[in-house]
């Protein structure tokens, strides 16, 4: 355990264009999906198609990879800023939450990497993670 609140993970970090860019590649496939949805099921669709959401980024997210398909296609993941590796799927959750106090005040949660020396978003803070890279974390295959 590391003290002054440093974590285990001091490497590198994902850059602000990677990690806009593999939430337009997600943002992409759920808008998808999420036209899918409402258009054959109407009201009902979009309720559903939230719940996919949900299901989609803590699936991934918390998974043993932390990628999701944008993630992976761009090369980063998420990673467990305290202890390192993955952050399961409760913190996966709470990281989507997260995501939604991050855009409330015109995104200022998501911009928050920019000038946070770990390069942390609000959602991250929230979650304790990091996004990095897979080349300086790379993923255990089991």
């Amino acid at each position: 355990m590391t003290d002054m609140g440093e974590g285990v993970a001091r490497g590198p970090r994902a850059s602000f264009l990677r990690r806009l860019g593999a939430i337009l590649i997600d943002g992409i496939l759920l808008g998808i999906v999420y036209g899918i949805l409402v258009a054959v099921l109407k009201g009902t669709g979009y309720a559903l198609a939230i719940l996919v959401q949900i299901a989609y980024f803590t699936y991934f997210e918390g998974g043993s990879t932390g990628q999701t398909i944008g993630k992976r296609a761009l090369g980063i993941r998420v990673y467990d800023y305290s202890r390192g590796g993955p952050i399961g799927y409760g913190r996966g959750v709470l990281r989507y939450i997260g995501k939604i106090i991050s855009s409330i005040p015109c995104l200022l949660g998501f911009l928050w990497m920019l000038w946070d020396k770990e390069k942390q978003t609000w959602h991250d803070k929230i979650a304790t993670t990091v996004v990095v890279p897979v080349e300086s974390y790379p993923v255990e295959r089991t």
